[in-house]
């Protein structure tokens, strides 16, 4: 198994997380995709977007497969003039992990986080592993404790 996704297995034990990082037979490298190869509604999977703040700080967003994140809506709830979607140079600096595969988890400093509260709709939600094959399964709960993110409406027409 990758490094990326033995880390994000071991903060699942330490944390006492029951779900472990899966690989998937093809890469997941967008919802739609992740959605399709476990078997799940697009809205389920728990999309790890990050952005960048006008201060050039990093913010993890983990959004519903299904939402687009509305950035000027995001902007003011975390007080910055602008949010940028991150180049793919910006996010592996601050998760260790390629987009397409970045884990809500396992980065080399803990990063500012919101957790769609539409997740929350759904019993079960799944989550990249660390890379573009692996995912593993969780709840709205387990996120908000293993990212110590906050709850947001954070798709355009939420809220």
């Amino acid at each position: 198994m990758h490094p990326n996704c033995l880390a994000v297995d071991a903060i699942l034990t330490e944390a006492g997380v029951v779900g472990r990082v899966q690989i998937l037979p093809d890469a997941a490298p967008t919802a739609a995709a992740a959605a399709e190869l476990v078997g799940v509604e697009v809205g389920a999977i728990a999309n790890s977007l990050v952005f960048a703040t006008a201060e050039a700080t990093p913010l993890l967003v983990l959004t519903s497969g299904a939402h687009r994140v509305d950035t000027a809506k995001v902007a003011a709830l975390v007080g910055t003039a602008k949010l940028s979607r991150a180049t793919p140079e910006f996010v592996y600096e601050a998760t260790g992990q390629r987009i397409g595969g970045v884990a809500p988890v396992g980065h080399p400093r803990p990063l500012p986080t919101l957790v769609d509260t539409a997740l929350a709709d759904y019993p079960e939600v799944w989550a990249a592993g660390g890379v573009p094959h692996a995912v593993f399964p969780t709840n709205y709960a387990e996120l908000l404790r293993l990212t110590g993110g906050s709850p947001a409406e954070v798709a355009s027409g939420s809220g």
